[in-house]
């Protein structure tokens, strides 16, 4: 992110009046609180199309084409911590959304909310914002409101033009040397194309079980250790109430390994229903495995991913299953899919164009168990083309180009699809 060197005075009133206004509250008196305090602001701008080859304009997902423009604003404002033994602080955050180009034939991009009683409507623009209060006692950290949750059991999404956001709350501690305990407890979320909060349900992936069903909240816990400088190992358990509960194992780092270095990514999840299993019956474990070996900017990777059990993998609404085969437009994560997953990353610095870099991968799964006992197949490809600007007035500007491609068997739950995707983000630090 840009540094603007500017001289700190001019800065001290608009910290103020900025987390005045967002909190809505008198601050405590502490030259910390105000002189830690940041504010950043990003600018992106996204052109989204979805084009579904089937060519049907009866399916009751939409037409057989998405395409949409928007133009997002989101300003990040994090206190520093009052003095003490137990010490506060105050984070907001806003976002902004504008419709730039739309039309009803090509909405129900997940990009805009939908107004007036027409679905295929989408709204010229759309806000939503939060405030998360914090507390400090020596390496142990809470927050309470909003979220923006990146953990096994929970990644937010941040595939359209607005992040999602979740409500609730989250205690980090990291007294222990080399551990770390967070314990995580949702509510509430707000979605991706929403300005209002709405109950936590499950992402309806696919027939096996009944479809956005909403519990009474989300837990996680999860423990996080150093193995060296170099792995990690992890353990999480936790889910939806009522609907799902969820364990999760993994280990991953990267090391030097001869001229170049070499990389492990290895995540299991074991899954079934909970309670009163709202959501009918769920039983899936997964294991998904990545490697890679990296050497002068060149990066290959190779990886394997399979679901074992009756249904898919459960995982919230508003999130991104952590699996390593989760790509662009699908998640391999059906019931017994069997899927591997090659990948090539060029980092062009090495030839002399810093900021530059390029991404390709293919993913192949089959084996899925359908619903009328037949199997299903399907394939993803996936190339990226990014540019950071490296200097200059436009520094840290980012210009990416993601295109996907998408093709299966079993059109009854899934849609062949061509997608584009131009993303235009600049990052500026106010303070």
């Amino acid at each position: 992110m840009s540094s603007l060197n500017q001289p700190r005075s001019p800065f001290a009133f608009r910290r103020v009046s900025a987390l005045v206004l967002c909190s809505g509250i008198a601050l405590p008196a502490s030259a910390a609180f105000f002189e830690d305090s940041k504010a950043s602001l990003e600018a992106r701008t996204l052109y989204f199309n979805r084009d579904f080859r089937d060519g049907s304009t009866s399916n009751p997902q939409g037409a057989s084409k998405r395409e949409e423009t928007g133009e997002g604003f989101i300003l990040n404002l994090q206190s520093g911590y009052t003095e003490g033994t137990v010490q506060f602080g105050l984070d907001a955050i806003g976002m902004l959304g504008i419709k730039l180009d739309s039309s009803p034939a090509d909405s129900n991009s997940g990009m805009f909310p939908a107004t007036g009683s027409d679905p295929r409507h989408s709204a010229d623009q759309y806000a939503k914002a939060g405030v998360t209060g914090k507390m400090r006692l020596s390496k142990t950290e809470l927050k309470y409101g909003a979220l923006l949750p990146e953990m096994p059991l929970l990644k937010y999404n941040d595939g359209r033009l607005l992040p999602n956001m979740f409500h609730g709350a989250q205690l980090t501690s990291q007294e222990l040397k080399d551990f770390k305990l967070s314990i995580t407890r949702l509510e509430r979320y707000t979605a991706r194309d929403s300005s209002d909060q709405q109950d936590i349900r499950i992402h309806c992936k696919n027939k096996r079980y009944a479809c956005d069903t909403t519990g009474n909240r989300f837990d996680s816990y999860q423990l996080d250790y150093k193995l060296s400088d170099h792995w990690l190992a992890q353990y999480a358990q936790g889910g939806l109430e009522n609907v799902y509960r969820q364990r999760f194992v993994g280990f991953v780092g990267k090391q030097k390994f001869g001229p170049g270095s070499f990389g492990a990514d290895l995540r299991w999840f074991d899954s079934s229903d909970d309670g009163q299993a709202r959501a009918g019956h769920i039983d899936n474990r997964a294991l998904s495995m990545l490697f890679s070996y990296g050497i002068n900017g060149h990066t290959l990777s190779a990886g394997w991913q399979r679901m074992f059990g009756d249904t898919a993998m459960p995982y919230l609404d508003g999130s991104n299953p952590y699996l390593n085969n989760y790509l662009q437009v699908n998640d391999f994560a059906n019931p017994d899919e069997r899927s591997w997953q090659l990948r090539y990353d060029w980092d062009m610095r090495y030839i002399g164009a810093p900021g530059l870099s390029f991404m390709t991968r293919y993913v192949s799964g089959d084996g899925i168990t359908l619903a009328n006992g037949e199997e299903g197949k399907e394939w993803e490809r996936d190339t990226e083309l990014k540019y950071v600007v490296q200097s200059g007035t436009f520094k840290d500007l980012s210009m990416r180009l993601r295109n996907a491609t998408y093709r299966t068997n079993y059109e009854q739950s899934a849609r062949d699809v061509n997608e584009v995707r131009l993303i235009l983000s600049y990052n500026l630090t106010i303070f």
